[in-house]
């Protein structure tokens, strides 16, 4: 399993375990969080408090923005329909009550901000009833709330992996890429079965980056995305997936690779990349120190972004 160092086990709900995470992160280079908000039918939220502290004076600078997660709770968080704990549904008025909801948050003064505009992304649109006239009744919100223009991203998740749909063609203005969704890669040769329980997949970290580095540029306005590690099997036990051979050494070639292309490909400040995760333990997706690694994962950022910087363009 992957276990903690620095941080320990901590309360999100408790303010000063946010601020820790936010002096680690700027520490190594990160330039903000991207949290998940989640909102369901009827204004139900959950695990809102630890965003509670971002609304109050005493929070944390570090830039923010929010996802909304918009599938269902379940009971192993992977976006299957088994084991629905809270059914994610969509009645006539949503679309303008859950950005209402989210409200609140973009009109801090470090919510992140591309040219002007708070962005926003949405996990999955494809499970919205029509994704395009969402978009509008969020930018139609904001605009008569005083918040102003949005930049509207969609994640590349589950069905939208692979970075196939024009952003514009849904209304939004870029996606983001989300490893490790859409690239499976069975280590070869499998190694020897010592759980006969086990029914789940290896994968080998190594193909999934070069399937990553290997993927052709779409025509639309993409945010490439990486992860540092990735194993599921805390939460899905003996159906989880895992990937071998993750390193800090390969995150990093992996990482500097996509801060030269999106340097090339993007300008000012829709020159993003984005992390799969600061601390997502139930999946071994995390930049946090663990025991095993130390901080060799935020090294591995901060080097890449060095190393970029020795390009004048």
């Amino acid at each position: 399993p992957h276990v903690p160092a620095d941080l320990g086990f901590y309360d999100l709900s408790n303010p000063e375990a946010m601020k820790r995470q936010a002096a680690l992160a700027a520490r190594y280079g990160i330039g903000g969080f991207c949290h998940y908000f989640y909102w369901f039918t009827g204004g139900r939220r959950i695990l809102e408090k630890p965003l509670e502290p971002l609304l109050q004076s005493t929070a944390s600078d570090f830039p923010f923005c929010l996802c909304w997660a918009n599938e269902n709770w379940t009971r192993t968080w992977d976006g299957q329909e088994r084991d629905v704990l809270l059914a994610q549904t969509y009645a006539p008025g949503d679309a303008e009550d859950s950005i209402a909801a989210m409200e609140p948050y973009l009109t801090q003064p470090n919510y992140i901000r591309i040219n002007g505009k708070p962005l926003v992304l949405i996990y999955r649109p494809g499970l919205l009833p029509d994704a395009k006239a969402w978009a509008e009744a969020w930018r139609k919100h904001c605009r008569e709330a005083g918040v102003g223009e949005i930049y509207l991203a969609f994640v590349e998740s589950l069905e939208k992996a692979g970075g196939k749909t024009d952003p514009e063609s849904l209304g939004f203005d870029a996606s983001v890429e989300f490893p490790p969704a859409g690239a499976g890669a069975l280590i070869h040769p499998p190694g020897p079965l010592y759980n006969a329980r086990f029914e789940g997949r290896v994968n080998d970290y190594r193909q999934m980056v070069r399937h990553y580095l290997g993927a052709a540029t779409p025509a639309h306005k993409r945010f490439r995305g990486v992860m540092p590690s990735w194993d599921n099997t805390p939460r899905r036990q003996d159906a989880g997936w895992n990937y071998q051979h993750a390193t800090p050494g390969a995150f990093q070639a992996w990482t500097q690779a996509m801060f030269e292309e999106t340097r090339r490909q993007n300008f000012g400040e829709e020159r993003i990349v984005f992390i799969n995760a600061w601390n997502e333990w139930g999946e071994g997706a995390h930049l946090e120190p663990d025991q095993r690694f130390g901080h060799a994962w935020l090294e591995a950022v901060k080097n890449a972004a060095d190393a970029d910087l020795l390009d004048p363009s």
